[in-house]
């Protein structure tokens, strides 16, 4: 008998939530889907497609897709993918069912705004019981669910359940690397987002290339110093779930922050730009939340704290703009 995980239930059929089923599913495990919304139930059960966040994508038949949480109870791990700001409520609803040491993988990156919390404390406040991990890294939902190769971080404090959830988890093309550092992933699949928002927004205002390079690498300068404060290890931010996160996010339309970033130059409003659309744009979420970590921590994160001004309206694009160019001349590797 395999000592690999073989039945297990993904909380949020988002994208992402549908990509790592169909993943899961291909490699032959058992897997329950559940989802918020009745007609993606339906539409997964009936016509193995998520029609409403993965359109165009012929999902496993296998794949068990349902609105009660309770059918996930039995899993072997759980995966879950809902909305950072919707973690808690989600987990405090699941959290009956939630044995001793049940493995919970968190693949949703962002900040919790009520708190400043890491998506791996608000679960251990809530779920203590739980086993903590978490999947980040450079990933897009539409190369998962096609099968393209992807690679990322899958981090754990505990070597024997993140060694098994790596192997339960893998496939031919989705390579999962293990990493201890749980705060780190988490870490750089926040702050990058918010720097996908910035990056779409100067190439938006049509800023260049060069600008846009410019904020990919003092972006990571700022993640590796709240990392740094934070305790975390510098070789997580510079792997899969950092460097490599922030590169794929910053360089690509199809991330959700950098599109709004980019809609964000051209003048439009975040409601303007959210209007009509049933997706997350996580960034935007999160930079008032890091902004205030950071400033609670003392540390220097001058592009993410743009960011957050001009989406509370404290200071408009140009503004900031001017003010960043304006900064003190400092020496790069000690600034």
């Amino acid at each position: 008998m395999s000592s690999d995980y073989q039945k297990f239930g993904v909380i949020g059929a988002g994208a992402w939530g549908t990509a790592l089923a169909q993943t899961l599913a291909s490699s032959g495990r058992d897997v329950t889907l559940w989802a918020f919304e009745e007609d993606v139930v339906e539409a997964i059960n009936t016509d193995h497609e998520n029609k409403t966040y993965l359109p165009g994508s012929t999902l496993k038949s296998t794949i068990k897709a349902t609105q009660d949480l309770s059918e996930l109870a039995g899993s072997d791990a759980i995966l879950v993918v809902t909305p950072a700001q919707h973690m808690r409520g989600t987990l405090a609803s699941f959290v009956p069912h939630v044995r001793d040491e049940l493995p919970l993988v968190l693949c949703s990156k962002g900040i919790e705004i009520s708190s400043g919390k890491f998506m791996s404390e608000v679960l251990e406040e809530i779920c203590p019981q739980a086993t903590t991990a978490v999947l980040s890294g450079p990933s897009f939902a539409a190369d998962v669910v096609k099968g393209l190769p992807t690679a990322v971080t899958l981090a754990c404090n505990d070597w024997d359940v993140g060694g098994k959830l790596i192997s339960s988890i893998a496939a031919p093309t989705f390579r999962p690397y293990y990493s201890p550092d749980v705060l780190g992933a988490e870490i750089g699949g926040a702050v990058k987002n918010v720097l996908a928002i910035v990056c779409g927004l100067v190439l938006g205002k049509g800023l260049g290339r060069s600008a846009h390079a410019a904020i990919i690498a003092r972006g990571f300068a700022e993640m590796t110093r709240l990392g740094t404060a934070l305790g975390c290890k510098p070789e997580t931010l510079t792997g899969l779930c950092g460097l490599g996160d922030l590169v794929l996010t910053c360089s690509s339309e199809q991330s959700r922050n950098m599109s709004f970033g980019m809609a964000l130059g051209k003048g439009q409003s975040f409601d303007d730009y959210m209007r009509d659309k049933k997706v997350v744009v996580e960034g935007a979420a999160t930079a008032p939340a890091l902004k205030a970590l950071s400033l609670a921590k003392g540390v220097e994160m001058p592009i993410s704290h743009a960011l957050a001004n001009i989406l509370d309206g404290s200071e408009n694009v140009d503004a900031v703009i001017e003010r960043l160019l304006a900064r003190e001349h400092k020496t790069e590797i000690m600034s």
